[in-house]
Formats: C-alpha cells, sequence, structure tokens
C-alpha cells in the first residue's frame, strides 16, 4: 500500500465561534466562575477546554473587534490584520486585564497579508497593535488561566463599531480568501481560526437588554448547514433582529468562509455547541467545527 505524503504546506483544521463578553473576562479575572450566576456559563466550554488541550494548534487566526482601544474614531480600518511579534494587553479604562501578553506569527500574519491582498481584499497591515477584550474573552474561555497563551495568535480585527461595516458576503468571501492563503504557506502549520462577537444584544437605548433566543438559534443552525444563504443576510435584519451590536455576528462568516465547504469540500462535523442566557446583558453563543 502506498503512503500518503505527509504535508509540506499549511492548513486550517478548525473554527471556534464564541461571544467575547467583557463581564466574563471580569468574572474569570476576580475568581468568580464558580458563583451560582456564572457556573452555567463556563461548564458550556468544559469540553472546548478539553478539546483544546488535545487539538493545539500551531497557530489561531482569530477575529476580533476592537472597542476603541487600538483604534479610535480618528482610524477605523474595515479588516486590520496584525504582523508584530507580539501585542501587549489594552488598559480598557481599569487596567490591563491579568492575563499574558500575545504572541504574534509575523512570517504567516505576512503571508496571509500578501496573499489576501493580492486576492483583491483590501488589509490594513498593524505592526504594532494592543488587544482588548474581544481578543482575550475568548482565548480565557477556551484556555482559562494559563501563564503563557498555547500558541501563536494572529489578531484580525473588523470595524462592526462604525457604520459602514463589511457586508455578511464580504466576510464570507474574506474567509475563502484566508483559507487560500494559509494553504499556500510553505510549513506544515495546523491552524485554527477562531470568530468572535455577538450575539443578540444591544447596548444603548430603549432597546437596551434585548437579547432574540429565536434568532441567535436560527444563526447557529444555518451557520452550520447554509453558511452561503446566512451570508446574504442584511445589516438591517441583524439590528432589528439581534440588536444594534448584533451586526458583531457577521465576524463568525469569515470564520465559516474558511472551511472546506465553502469551497466545495466536505461539511465540517460539529463537535461542540452552547447556547447560554444571560451573560452581563446578552446572549452567549459558541461553537466548534472541525473539517473532515
Amino acid at each position: 500500500m502506498a503512503r500518503t505524503a505527509a504535508r509540506s504546506t499549511a492548513r486550517i483544521t478548525a473554527s471556534v465561534y464564541t461571544s467575547h463578553v467583557p463581564a466574563i473576562g471580569a468574572a474569570i479575572d476576580l475568581g468568580k466562575t464558580a458563583e451560582p450566576y456564572w457556573q452555567p456559563l463556563f461548564r458550556g466550554y468544559e469540553f472546548s477546554r478539553q478539546w483544546l488541550r488535545e487539538h493545539r494548534p500551531d497557530v489561531i487566526l482569530l477575529v476580533y473587534n476592537d472597542h476603541a482601544n487600538a483604534f479610535s474614531l480618528d482610524l477605523i480600518p474595515t479588516f486590520a490584520i496584525g504582523t508584530a511579534a507580539g501585542y501587549a494587553i489594552a488598559d480598557e479604562g481599569w487596567g490591563p486585564r491579568p492575563v499574558p501578553a500575545v504572541a504574534g506569527h509575523p512570517e504567516l500574519a505576512a503571508h496571509i497579508a500578501q496573499s489576501v491582498i493580492q486576492d483583491d481584499f483590501d488589509l490594513t497591515i498593524v505592526n504594532k497593535l494592543d488587544v482588548d477584550h474581544g481578543l482575550t474573552v475568548p482565548l480565557s474561555l477556551m484556555c482559562g488561566q494559563p501563564a503563557a497563551w498555547p500558541c501563536p495568535v494572529i489578531p484580525f480585527a473588523v470595524n462592526v463599531v462604525q457604520y459602514p461595516v463589511p457586508s455578511g458576503r464580504r466576510c464570507y468571501q474574506l474567509g475563502r480568501a484566508i483559507r487560500r492563503a494559509v494553504e499556500r504557506y510553505d510549513e506544515p502549520l495546523r491552524v485554527q481560526i477562531w470568530g468572535t462577537g455577538g450575539m443578540s444584544h444591544q447596548l444603548q437605548g430603549p432597546r437596551a437588554g434585548l437579547i432574540n433566543r429565536a434568532f441567535d438559534n436560527a444563526f447557529l443552525d444555518q451557520l452550520v448547514a447554509d453558511p452561503a444563504a446566512l451570508a446574504a443576510k442584511p445589516h438591517i435584519e441583524y439590528v432589528r433582529e439581534a440588536g444594534s451590536e448584533g451586526i458583531e455576528l457577521v465576524m463568525w462568516l469569515i470564520a465559516r468562509g474558511a472551511m472546506a465547504d465553502a469551497d466545495g469540500g466536505a461539511p465540517p462535523r460539529v463537535l461542540h455547541r452552547f447556547y447560554h442566557v444571560p451573560a452581563s446583558n446578552t446572549a452567549v453563543g459558541h461553537l466548534i467545527l472541525e473539517d473532515a
């Protein structure tokens, strides 16, 4: 029997989707995870932490939105990729979170930037970047409180704060371009792509505190079964059904577009799905998909 040749290029092995609620980070940092209010939420990530320990990637590309810490209203890139060797933890007004600094992977990040820009997506290249809860809370949920994060992380920031924001279709197509870029990288790295933010929530105005369980679970269903159709959902539907901050869910479509079936491959396996209400004043959704 002929042997299968070892893979010589990088590949995306799985995608992870999770909310990045700042109060979750505070609960972890203040030792509140076992309290009755928080315990059901953190129990929903027990499988995920074990899975990540057993399937540790070489690199995580983490899609998130900055919350006016690295970028201000003076400068708002639609898509920005971190190409630095490391990233400090942002001070969001009450001091940086007590978590490890984030090691980057500048070689893969620069390659992705080159490939994706040549694929007609305009990225902002960021060589110095402080990362806030949008990136650190997902790492804490999936990794706990380690002395160091388990692998390098490439921050990929998306503007979902100030309109105009990118369409779901654009995000989905960008995920496909990222997959192509990763597969052109001449080193056998195992890469995971994480989409973060959401789910339904609104932080201001008469609808502050809005949570739409039906919309959230329908979104998760369609994200798994028919992401291309989900990518056509107009912005106004996110705002109407999921609240003003529910638009963060378009970032999940970048991670979903990077899975093999977006380019004709086999559908991914659903390894874990979790949904919880409430966490602070929002809903929390979580999903792990693994390429077949």
